[in-house]
């Protein structure tokens, strides 16, 4: 599972922490414990009980048992130890990781407007779209697992599974609006705890029946292939569970810097989710009867309430890092153009990073509800899951190729041939997850291309109508000196007009002239830039260019981590040599267009109209760029695309 959390921008921009000493170094590896290592670490509630599941008809023997083990400990080592945490996560865009953050870092050594760059940019937005759809199993599948943890301690109550999760669930997002500073404080504490817990079950079976510790030979991960023969490339569906949440580990790198999610990975998790595994595998081999759920039957009778209680709260934790994560992917790809803007309102006064967004989370609620009352238990969620986790994986490896070749020129070739191998892996999860299209992997599929699907018709939708504004528009360098000649009336004041091309004249200046017949005494043409790195230096952020006649265009650059203050940046200008902007002074202008959907022009009709639904749905930029509505005139316009 891919997400980004929110990152506590006004702190450390992601580069470097300025946690001195020992403590704040245990104080970041403990952090990064409570909010990265969520979604992996509820994995063995699932995962081994999903590889014996009647659906891909393997037996509990000894030979297979230590086979699925061998696979698992080999792909934990090679996908999250090799790929993720020791290569990918030092392919940093400014400090920060994730997919996004990944394709813009690779657009970047690409010709700007190549095809290849395009292409790059596809591959972006579809892993980003398969992140939303994985987004969505991840809860439900973490609480559900948990909760099914009250069939092994008293079987009567198995009918109660799915309304308890339903209600753990609906608190978890109802709770979001109140921000996760002070719970997550408890994270760290709390997942510390539960992976210690993992560890202690996994050496406390792997004593009655050592045999297990075999596995870590991957000629037994080779025997299993070669006893089941092609066939057996299916059961990587299962395995493929224990690696979700590995892209997790890149993802939240700007949050935690990457030296504390390398020692809490290499020197705690790693080994306790091995451990764990072991232990569910040592149980098997001496009960085959135990596969039905290998990790609560593993548990001691006297701990398995506790166990339940502590696996609720893991997945809980786990839902929360994901739905963290779906706030800040959803604004970084806001800002990128990918996305409507949303109304996104801060949980912190502290922490800038710390955001909801109402919209992306009732959304996922919904679809989350949906998917427990669907599927109904873990083990028929799992069949679903899967297919959006490797399917973003390979993305990542295409990406890191791309990257490598000029990030690392003396390491190209190395890296280069580890990619080759990172891809026949996930080609190999691709395949066995696209083999469970039917049984439900179809759903995160197909959620992915909706999301797909309505991304690209927005890019493609924004770039049609700045297109029809600058074909209808008047160039603002030949219409300021005819303007000039005969001037209107100028009054008081400053006059701020939203511009997407300030080379052209706003329609909400030509409506002023038109309706007021006046000319504030200083005009300025903003124009606000989303630039291709998490955030932008000072000297990036404002540039003032003066046209003549107290008119002026101003560029107001942010990165794709940031959130954009227009009355701020304009605020902070004087103290960068511009022109002083008073806030009682000052008014914004920004023109509201109206969609009109044409065919036989820019996209297909149907596609026109979508985008024409998104832009009339979508919150409006000023309160996005947080522009004061009593300082603002909004003037609409109709365009057709």
């Amino acid at each position: 599972m891919s997400h980004a959390s929110s990152t506590p921008e006004s702190s450390t921009h992601g580069h470097g922490h300025g946690h001195g000493g020992a403590a704040g170094g245990m104080a970041l590896v403990v952090g990064a414990i409570g909010v990265v290592f969520g979604d992996i670490g509820t994995s063995p509630l699932y995962t081994l009980k999903e590889a014996f599941s009647p659906h891909y008809g393997l037996s509990s023997d000894h030979d297979t048992v230590l086979g699925v083990l061998s696979l698992a400990f080999w792909a934990l080592n090679m996908v999250v130890t090799l790929k993720y945490v020791t290569i990918i996560m030092r392919a940093d865009n400014d400090g920060e990781g994730g997919i996004m953050a990944l394709m813009a870092l690779a657009q970047r050594t690409l010709r700007n407007g190549s095809r290849s760059a395009y292409v790059v940019g596809i591959l972006g937005i579809f892993g980003a779209s398969l992140f939303f759809g994985d987004g969505v199993i991840t809860p439900a599948i973490s609480v559900l697992g948990a909760v099914e943890g009250l069939e092994v301690a008293a079987p009567g109550l198995g009918h109660f599974v799915v309304p308890i999760t339903l209600v753990v669930l609906a608190a978890v997002f109802a709770a979001q609006r109140f921000g996760t500073e002070k719970v997550g404080k408890v994270f760290g504490p709390v997942m510390t705890i539960w992976f210690l817990s993992l560890a202690a079950i996994g050496i406390w079976n792997v004593i009655a029946a050592p045999e297990v510790l075999k596995a870590f030979n991957p000629l037994w991960a080779a025997r299993f292939f070669m006893e089941h023969g092609w066939h057996g490339i299916f059961i990587l569906g299962a395995v493929v569970l224990a690696v979700t949440g590995g892209e997790a580990l890149y993802a939240d790198m700007g949050h935690f810097g990457a030296p504390p999610i390398r020692h809490a990975w290499y020197f705690f998790v790693l080994p306790c989710l091995v451990l764990n595994y072991l232990g569910q595998g040592a149980l098997v081999l001496q009960r085959p009867d135990a596969v039905a759920n290998p990790f609560f039957e593993a548990v001691p009778e006297w701990a398995l309430i506790p166990m339940i209680l502590l696996a609720t709260m893991a997945a809980v934790i786990a839902s929360q890092s994901v739905i963290t994560g779906a706030f800040s992917v959803s604004r970084q790809a806001m800002q990128l153009g990918y996305i409507p803007r949303m109304r996104i309102l801060h949980t912190s006064h502290d922490t800038i990073g710390q955001i909801y967004i109402p919209g992306i989370n009732w959304g996922l609620a919904v679809m989350v509800f949906g998917l427990v009352l669907a599927f109904r238990s873990s083990s028929n969620l799992a069949v679903a899951y899967g297919i959006s986790v490797s399917g973003t994986m390979l993305i990542d490896t295409l990406l890191l190729a791309l990257v490598a070749r000029v990030l690392w020129p003396r390491a190209r070739h190395a890296i280069v041939a580890l990619c080759v191998v990172f891809l026949f892996i996930d080609l190999g999860f691709v395949i066995a997850n696209g083999a469970k299209l039917l049984q439900g992997a179809w759903f995160p599929l197909v959620l992915g291309l909706v999301l797909f699907t309505m991304m690209r018709t927005w890019r493609r939708g924004r770039e049609l109508l700045r297109d029809e504004i600058r074909k209808d528009g008047i160039r603002l360098d030949t219409f300021l000196p005819g303007l000039m000649l005969a001037p209107p009336v100028r009054v008081p004041g400053t006059a701020v007009f939203l511009t997407a091309d300030p080379t052209v004249v706003p329609h909400a200046l030509m409506h002023n002239l038109k309706h007021n017949k006046v000319l504030h005494e200083r005009n300025v043409f903003l124009h606000v830039e989303t630039l291709p790195m998490p955030y932008a230096a000072d000297g990036q952020r404002l540039r003032i260019d003066s046209v003549g006649d107290e008119f002026y265009r101003v560029y107001v650059r942010y990165g794709f981590m940031e959130t954009p203050d227009i009355p701020l940046a304009l605020m902070r200008s004087c103290d960068h040599g511009g022109i002083y902007f008073d806030p009682m002074d000052t008014t914004f202008f920004a023109s509201r267009e109206t969609i009109v959907a044409s065919a036989n022009r820019g996209m297909p009709i149907w596609r026109d109209k979508l985008f024409a639904f998104m832009h009339r749905n979508a919150a409006p930029a000023t309160g996005f760029f947080r522009i004061p509505g009593n300082r603002l005139v909004e003037l609409g316009a109709q365009v057709e695309i």
